[in-house]
Protein backbone atom coordinates (compact mmCIF):
# COMPACT_ATOMS: atom_id res chain seq x y z
CA UNK A 1 0.00 0.00 0.00
CA UNK A 2 1.54 3.41 -0.78
CA UNK A 3 1.98 5.89 1.85
CA UNK A 4 -0.58 8.76 -0.04
CA UNK A 5 -3.16 5.25 -0.02
CA UNK A 6 -2.36 5.04 3.60
CA UNK A 7 -2.78 7.82 5.23
CA UNK A 8 -6.43 8.66 3.02
CA UNK A 9 -7.40 5.50 4.85
CA UNK A 10 -6.03 6.66 8.23
CA UNK A 11 -7.78 10.11 7.70
CA UNK A 12 -11.08 8.72 6.88
CA UNK A 13 -10.67 5.96 9.77
CA UNK A 14 -9.62 8.97 11.71
CA UNK A 15 -13.33 10.84 10.59
CA UNK A 16 -15.00 7.13 11.64
CA UNK A 17 -13.72 7.56 15.02
CA UNK A 18 -14.31 10.75 15.83
CA UNK A 19 -18.22 10.91 14.76
CA UNK A 20 -18.46 7.44 17.54
CA UNK A 21 -18.34 4.86 14.59
CA UNK A 22 -16.66 1.35 16.36
CA UNK A 23 -16.58 -1.42 13.40
CA UNK A 24 -17.11 -4.68 15.85
CA UNK A 25 -14.46 -6.74 16.48
CA UNK A 26 -13.90 -9.55 13.70
CA UNK A 27 -16.13 -7.50 11.27
CA UNK A 28 -13.37 -5.36 9.48
CA UNK A 29 -12.93 -5.45 5.67
CA UNK A 30 -9.39 -5.52 4.04
CA UNK A 31 -8.86 -3.49 0.48
CA UNK A 32 -9.84 -6.58 -1.00
CA UNK A 33 -13.28 -6.77 0.32
CA UNK A 34 -12.21 -9.71 2.51
CA UNK A 35 -12.88 -10.04 5.88
CA UNK A 36 -9.85 -9.25 8.52
CA UNK A 37 -9.64 -11.86 10.97
CA UNK A 38 -7.72 -10.76 14.50
CA UNK A 39 -5.31 -13.09 15.24
CA UNK A 40 -4.37 -11.79 18.83
CA UNK A 41 -7.78 -10.07 20.51
CA UNK A 42 -6.84 -7.95 22.65
CA UNK A 43 -9.20 -6.31 25.69
CA UNK A 44 -8.56 -4.95 29.16
CA UNK A 45 -10.18 -5.20 32.20
CA UNK A 46 -8.45 -1.86 33.20
CA UNK A 47 -6.46 0.92 32.23
CA UNK A 48 -5.29 4.42 33.65
CA UNK A 49 -3.30 5.75 30.40
CA UNK A 50 -1.15 9.17 30.35
CA UNK A 51 -1.10 10.62 26.32
CA UNK A 52 1.76 13.09 26.42
CA UNK A 53 0.84 15.40 23.74
CA UNK A 54 3.83 17.81 22.70
CA UNK A 55 4.16 17.37 19.00
CA UNK A 56 1.16 18.75 15.92
CA UNK A 57 1.98 15.85 13.61
CA UNK A 58 -0.63 15.58 11.12
CA UNK A 59 -2.45 12.92 8.84
CA UNK A 60 -4.50 15.46 6.12
CA UNK A 61 -5.91 17.95 8.16
CA UNK A 62 -6.21 15.97 11.63
CA UNK A 63 -4.00 15.84 14.25
CA UNK A 64 -2.65 12.10 14.41
CA UNK A 65 -3.32 11.27 18.17
CA UNK A 66 -6.71 12.32 17.29
CA UNK A 67 -7.91 8.59 15.86
CA UNK A 68 -5.55 7.36 18.46
CA UNK A 69 -7.35 9.07 21.59
CA UNK A 70 -10.61 8.04 20.43
CA UNK A 71 -10.17 4.73 19.03
CA UNK A 72 -8.82 4.20 22.97
CA UNK A 73 -12.45 6.40 24.17
CA UNK A 74 -14.26 3.94 22.33
CA UNK A 75 -12.48 0.55 23.12
CA UNK A 76 -12.61 1.61 27.01
CA UNK A 77 -16.32 2.51 26.34
CA UNK A 78 -17.21 -0.96 24.47
CA UNK A 79 -15.25 -3.30 27.20
CA UNK A 80 -16.86 -1.36 30.27
CA UNK A 81 -13.09 -0.79 31.47
CA UNK A 82 -12.90 1.17 34.21
CA UNK A 83 -10.49 3.61 32.56
CA UNK A 84 -8.64 7.16 33.30
CA UNK A 85 -7.27 8.94 30.49
CA UNK A 86 -5.09 11.87 30.86
CA UNK A 87 -3.77 13.73 28.13
CA UNK A 88 -1.48 16.45 28.63
CA UNK A 89 -0.35 19.38 25.61
CA UNK A 90 2.32 21.24 25.71
CA UNK A 91 4.62 22.50 23.11
CA UNK A 92 3.98 23.10 19.68
CA UNK A 93 -0.04 20.97 20.16
CA UNK A 94 -0.51 23.21 23.01
CA UNK A 95 -2.76 25.67 21.02
CA UNK A 96 -5.42 22.77 19.92
CA UNK A 97 -6.50 23.28 23.35
CA UNK A 98 -7.60 27.00 23.02
CA UNK A 99 -10.72 28.74 22.97
CA UNK A 100 -12.05 30.00 19.58
CA UNK A 101 -10.84 33.97 20.10
CA UNK A 102 -7.62 32.95 21.60
CA UNK A 103 -6.83 29.94 18.19
CA UNK A 104 -7.60 32.56 15.71
CA UNK A 105 -5.23 34.88 17.26
CA UNK A 106 -2.27 32.75 17.48
CA UNK A 107 -2.64 30.44 14.37
CA UNK A 108 -4.01 34.04 12.89
CA UNK A 109 -6.89 32.63 10.90
CA UNK A 110 -11.08 33.31 11.85
CA UNK A 111 -12.17 30.16 12.18
CA UNK A 112 -12.41 29.21 14.93
CA UNK A 113 -11.28 26.04 17.04
CA UNK A 114 -11.87 23.35 14.60
CA UNK A 115 -10.85 20.93 17.29
CA UNK A 116 -12.92 22.45 20.55
CA UNK A 117 -15.88 19.80 19.45
CA UNK A 118 -13.82 17.14 19.38
CA UNK A 119 -12.37 18.10 22.74
CA UNK A 120 -15.54 18.65 24.28
CA UNK A 121 -16.74 15.05 23.36
CA UNK A 122 -13.40 13.62 25.28
CA UNK A 123 -14.47 15.69 27.97
CA UNK A 124 -17.99 14.61 28.10
CA UNK A 125 -16.69 10.84 27.96
CA UNK A 126 -14.55 11.66 30.99
CA UNK A 127 -11.40 12.00 29.59
CA UNK A 128 -9.00 14.59 31.31
CA UNK A 129 -7.49 17.36 28.89
CA UNK A 130 -4.85 19.23 30.58
CA UNK A 131 -2.45 22.23 29.43
CA UNK A 132 1.19 22.55 30.74
CA UNK A 133 1.50 25.75 32.28
CA UNK A 134 5.10 26.78 31.64
CA UNK A 135 3.43 26.05 27.75
CA UNK A 136 1.04 28.71 28.39
CA UNK A 137 3.00 30.91 30.64
CA UNK A 138 5.45 30.83 27.69
CA UNK A 139 3.21 31.87 25.07
CA UNK A 140 1.57 34.15 27.55
CA UNK A 141 -2.13 32.46 27.68
CA UNK A 142 -4.25 32.52 30.73
CA UNK A 143 -7.45 30.57 31.83
CA UNK A 144 -9.66 32.77 30.02
CA UNK A 145 -8.08 31.38 26.25
CA UNK A 146 -8.62 27.52 27.18
CA UNK A 147 -11.96 25.37 25.85
CA UNK A 148 -14.49 24.31 28.74
CA UNK A 149 -13.15 21.92 30.51
CA UNK A 150 -9.41 22.30 30.18
CA UNK A 151 -7.57 21.80 33.00
CA UNK A 152 -3.87 23.44 33.65
CA UNK A 153 -0.88 21.88 35.29
CA UNK A 154 2.76 22.84 36.54
CA UNK A 155 4.83 21.51 33.93
CA UNK A 156 3.87 18.88 31.35
CA UNK A 157 7.41 16.64 31.98
CA UNK A 158 6.53 16.78 35.80
CA UNK A 159 2.84 15.60 35.63
CA UNK A 160 3.45 12.77 32.90
CA UNK A 161 5.92 11.87 35.42
CA UNK A 162 3.80 11.90 38.24
CA UNK A 163 1.14 9.85 36.36
CA UNK A 164 3.17 6.95 35.16
CA UNK A 165 4.56 6.84 39.14
CA UNK A 166 1.25 5.99 39.91
CA UNK A 167 0.55 3.17 37.17
CA UNK A 168 -0.62 5.14 34.42
CA UNK A 169 0.66 3.66 30.96
CA UNK A 170 1.89 6.65 28.94
CA UNK A 171 1.26 6.94 25.53
CA UNK A 172 3.68 9.35 23.84
CA UNK A 173 1.91 11.45 20.72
Amino acid sequence: MSIRRWVASLHAATFALIAGAIVPAGSAYGQTGQPLSIDVPVTIAQGNVVMDVGHAVFSGDTPFFVGDLSLLMNEYTAWKAPSHIVVVFHGDAAYLVLNDASYDAVRHVSTGNPYSKVVANWIAHGVQIELCGATAAANHWGNADLLSGVKVDTDAMVRVTQLEQQGYTLIYQ
